[in-house]
């Protein structure tokens, strides 16, 4: 059938017919589309589980020359892929980045770390920023609109081992909820970074 005969067969449609067909068409493809979408955005942590935990840690340039011994530090809980960096200054920034999808004992076990080779964590970056199975300590790669400050307490809160994995995660996010609007050259501006929180 020639693209002609297609188009004058469209044509020949009553109007009423063909809005009535594109109408089913687009609900069609709305539901198909919102379908796959969900398919890939929800995809659960324990999918992910199969993959290490990747680890990536910018250490102070105090520690350049032990770096393999706490490469081998940082696997021993296993399950991890580990990446060190050594920050070209003493003190690496205080921000720490974790995933959805990190468990809590190695989210701990590298909440201690933090506070033992890059001075403790003071902020923590919001997890729509990040992989799903990614730690970050001493990361400098996030602007201040993508995190959130954190207190000792708040801390202390997070490192307590009586959490579960989701209390845990549940507990990181309602502490990274990123304000909607910020000073940005002394106006106070949409923030540019803003996610819609997940909780």
């Amino acid at each position: 059938m020639c693209l002609w005969e297609i188009n004058n067969l469209v044509l020949s449609f009553p109007k009423e017919k063909m809005k009535f067909l594109f109408s089913c068409l687009y609900i069609l493809f709305f539901f198909l589309f919102n379908a796959v979408n969900l398919s890939f955005a929800k995809e659960d942590c324990l999918t992910i589980k199969k993959n290490k935990i990747k680890v990536e840690a910018w250490l102070s340039k105090k520690y350049e020359k032990k770096i393999l011994d706490i490469q081998k530090e940082f696997l021993e809980m296993g399950n991890t892929k580990v990446g060190l960096f050594v920050y070209p200054a003493d003190n690496p920034s205080r921000v720490v980045a974790i995933g959805p999808c990190v468990p809590v004992y190695l989210a701990q076990y590298f909440l201690k770390k933090a506070k033992k080779y890059s001075l403790g964590t003071t902020h923590l970056v919001n997890q729509g920023l990040i992989s799903e199975n990614w730690f970050g300590m001493g990361t400098s790669m996030f602007g201040k609109n993508s995190m959130s400050p954190i207190t000792s307490q708040q801390l202390t809160m997070l490192m307590d081992e009586t959490l579960d994995t989701e209390s845990f995660q549940k507990m990181y996010r309602l502490l990274t909820v990123q304000s909607k609007k910020v000073k940005i050259y002394g106006l106070i501006l949409n923030n540019p970074r803003f996610l819609p929180s997940n909780n």
